[in-house]
């Protein structure tokens, strides 16, 4: 690797989150929070609201710059959650962490979970449909929240099934993020509150797929005019099955080192957020890279 490979990046312009202004002079680490009894990596360990709430003070202990809660899961294959479910999870969660300091951000698509999920202190909202469901926009245009705009192909319940196909796939994701920052950018949502997400492993189900947008992942945000600073992007790999395809390691547990480096190679290539599961081990693998950028 040459040492211009390690040159300070083009920083994103500063993120509206609700409460916050997130800046990104280093990557920041979003802590995953789920409140499922049916996650592919948790296992349902923070189902429970003590549990969730003792996770969430581990996770800011830390170093976790945010949190990001889900009451529903989008693993492949898994079951719809009802809309009354998802808000009996998420919302006790949200409004008992509301003023534990950082950033809260709620996984959701289902616009009456945002809703409530902003009125119970919630700063972004992440959707990994990417608010193209009816009612999603306009749930968040009237907020400061940040919204994350995600790119999934298909639908959690069938996305990995056959083999979804693309011309190019960073040319794809890159044209369908496109769209829908346009899209939220007509309907009256601020630049400032976007983030965009390429959607690791949401109907990218080869190697290829996958390795080629964390290999190119500042190319898979919106184009902007020159002198215009990047769209934040968001990188969400923590313990998927795209590491354990390359390592030969059958869970997901036994993939974090495999995701702290993909944390470094996204930081590498301009992720402003990694959201993770590990984030004591990510936090540390990311300051030695910090130090390393810094010191060229």
């Amino acid at each position: 690797m040459s040492s211009s490979d390690l040159s300070p990046r083009t920083i994103p312009e500063p993120l509206q989150c609700g409460r916050h202004t997130l800046t990104f002079e280093r990557p920041l680490v979003m802590g995953i929070l789920n409140v499922t009894p049916d996650s592919f990596s948790d296992g349902g360990r923070y189902a429970a609201r003590d549990d969730a709430l003792r996770q969430a003070e581990t996770m800011v202990r830390e170093g976790a710059d945010m949190l990001d809660i889900g009451g529903e899961s989008t693993r492949p294959g898994a079951p719809p959650v009802s809309l009354e479910e998802e808000l009996a999870r998420v919302i006790p969660i949200v409004e008992a962490l509301r003023d534990a300091g950082v950033p809260l951000s709620v996984d959701t698509y289902k616009p009456e979970v945002m809703r409530a999920a902003l009125a119970a202190g919630a700063d972004l909202i992440n959707d990994v449909w990417g608010f193209r469901r009816p009612g999603a926009i306009d749930a968040v245009r009237d907020s400061q929240c940040g919204l994350c705009v995600m790119h999934m192909l298909g639908e959690p319940q069938t996305m990995q099934r056959g083999k979804p196909e693309y011309d190019d796939v960073v040319a794809d994701v890159r044209a369908f993020l496109t769209e829908r920052v346009e899209t939220l950018a007509r309907e009256g949502v601020a630049r400032n509150r976007i983030s965009v997400d390429p959607g690791f492993g949401f109907g990218k189900s080869t190697i290829e797929h996958n390795y080629a947008l964390l290999a190119h992942l500042a190319e898979t945000a919106p184009r902007v005019p020159a002198g215009v600073a990047p769209y934040p992007i968001l990188a969400g790999m923590s313990r998927k099955s795209m590491f354990g395809k390359v390592t030969g390691r059958a869970t997901p547990r036994e993939n974090v080192a495999a995701s702290v480096a993909g944390a470094v190679l996204a930081a590498e290539r301009g992720a402003a957020i990694i959201r993770v599961h590990d984030v004591a081990e990510t936090v540390d693998a990311l300051k030695v890279w910090k130090a390393v950028r810094d010191a060229i």
